[in-house]
């Protein structure tokens, strides 16, 4: 495939060194061509990823290895950089006070949101009663076959006693080689403990060491970004050429009405806290727009986590409060799982023909509290956990998740995103309430990557 001369030069184009012309060309102008531009790459691996889909859909089913090898590149820095910036984090914060603050205040602001997201989720699908027309549906045996697979890999929590002990590792190493993320997070914060213990001469060397390895993390990350068109074309290749359109069509209503549930969300629920706490959502969007397409590409909020650490920091949010909420966030603050689970829920109550009650749905819900904080942790994402939750409440058929399942993908691309930018706008959020935000860094920060003027609003 990449033998051709249209595949040489898009890889060309996306990946290697320019000559001179254009190198002497970006100088004066000051702004690199429009093409060497992330997300500009990003869409437009998105745009050929879908047309290959319809138009060669078993050859591009093949690609997903490409998407397949972008994540695991990624996951491989992700459980060390969370480590690093945790314990940094507590470390740099000099005090136990200080970061009891900034936890308890990043804690309350993720059960409330995760409600309101797990209630919007459940308002919306009974008012439009959600998968109401699909008593007939029956999924197909390769369907059904891949979602059990997919349950029985995942090994999702299956009540709050099996969450509580899951999140504390066995040993030290298990933690980041199974890419445990709340294993990760109870390390990072025992041993940022133990570090700020020790007596302030000898902190100050490991702190410094933990910095440098940090930032060649973050280096290995941004080579890794550069074939992120790459893994966001075979991801979306893979989606459309492996569902077609036979289930895009059959469960269009449930994917439409998601994806307006979750730009309700962002829009309205994330847009009243960005504006109640003095900044623009809008604004704060077309700042962190690469990582947003990135993980729209790849269906993967890790897929951002590494840039989003440092890019907050540039924005205005403390090394501290940077450190500590948005690694916890990614646990603890997943708002697209949470509108997802609420909604799917009732989508295969209602295509079975299962009456909830609301003292059901309700109770529900209280599990998905729980349940929902899983999902980063368990191999497989929101689609396992939600299957280890409808297991567990034991009310609805298990044989609903193969609806689901031949849709995921492309409800997990949402899912992914409203995850991200959700954590992202609760850093900021928790930094500002904690005293831990810079108002003149983040107007400088807006002024270089926005180009405004000086002294405009936030």
């Amino acid at each position: 495939m990449w033998n051709c001369a249209f595949g040489q030069a898009l890889f060309q184009t996306l990946f290697l060194p320019h000559n001179n012309n254009e190198s002497a060309s970006m100088s004066s102008t000051g702004k690199k061509p429009f093409y060497r531009d992330l997300t500009f790459q990003v869409i437009a691996a998105m745009v050929l990823g879908i047309a290959f889909g319809f138009l060669a859909p078993e050859t591009a089913a093949s690609f997903k290895i490409l998407g397949d090898i972008f994540l695991k590149l990624i996951k491989t820095a992700v459980a060390p950089l969370v480590f690093f910036t945790v314990v940094h984090g507590i470390a740099s914060a000099g005090d136990i006070k200080r970061v009891g603050k900034l936890g308890l205040r990043a804690l309350i602001y993720f059960e409330v949101l995760s409600t309101v997201a797990l209630a919007i989720g459940l308002i919306w699908g009974n008012l439009l009663q959600i998968g109401s027309g699909m008593h007939d549906a029956h999924p197909s045996s390769a369907t059904a076959a891949a979602a059990s697979a997919a349950v029985a890999k995942g090994h999702g929590p299956v009540s709050t006693m099996d969450f509580i002990y899951g999140i504390f590792p066995d040993n030290f190493v298990g933690a980041f080689a199974g890419g445990q993320l709340l294993q990760v997070l109870v390390i990072s914060v025992l041993f940022g403990f133990a570090l700020l213990a020790l007596k302030p001469e000898r902190r100050e060397v490991i702190e410094e060491g933990l910095s440098r390895i940090s930032e060649c993390f973050f280096e290995f990350i941004n080579l890794i970004m550069k074939f992120a068109p790459l893994g966001a074309f075979g991801s979306v290749a893979y989606a459309v050429g492996s569902n077609g359109t036979a289930v895009l069509m059959s469960l269009a209503n449930l994917v439409l009405m998601f994806y307006v549930a979750i730009f309700f969300f962002i829009f309205v629920v994330l847009g009243a806290v960005c504006r109640l706490s003095g900044f623009s959502l809008w604004r704060f969007l077309n700042y962190i727009k690469d990582e947003i397409f990135i993980v729209l590409g790849t269906a993967s909020s890790e897929s951002a986590l590494p840039r989003l650490l440092q890019k907050l920091e540039k924005f205005g949010c403390s090394k501290q409060s940077v450190g500590l909420v948005l690694p916890t966030g990614y646990a603890f603050n997943l708002d697209g799982t949470s509108i997802y689970m609420s909604l799917c829920v009732l989508f295969i109550a209602n295509a079975y023909g299962v009456p909830l009650s609301w003292e059901h749905q309700l109770g529900i819900v209280a599990i998905m509290l729980v349940t929902s904080k899983g999902a980063a942790a368990v191999s497989g994402g929101s689609f396992v956990v939600f299957a280890a939750t409808v297991t567990a409440v034991g009310v609805l058929p298990a044989e609903g998740l193969a609806l689901l399942f031949g849709v995921y993908r492309f409800m997990s691309m949402a899912i992914a995103t409203c995850n991200t930018i959700g954590n992202s706008v609760a850093t900021v959020v928790v930094a500002k309430w904690a005293g831990e935000f810079s108002e003149q860094t983040a107007r400088e920060e807006y002024r270089r990557e926005l180009g405004r003027a000086p002294g405009a609003a936030l």
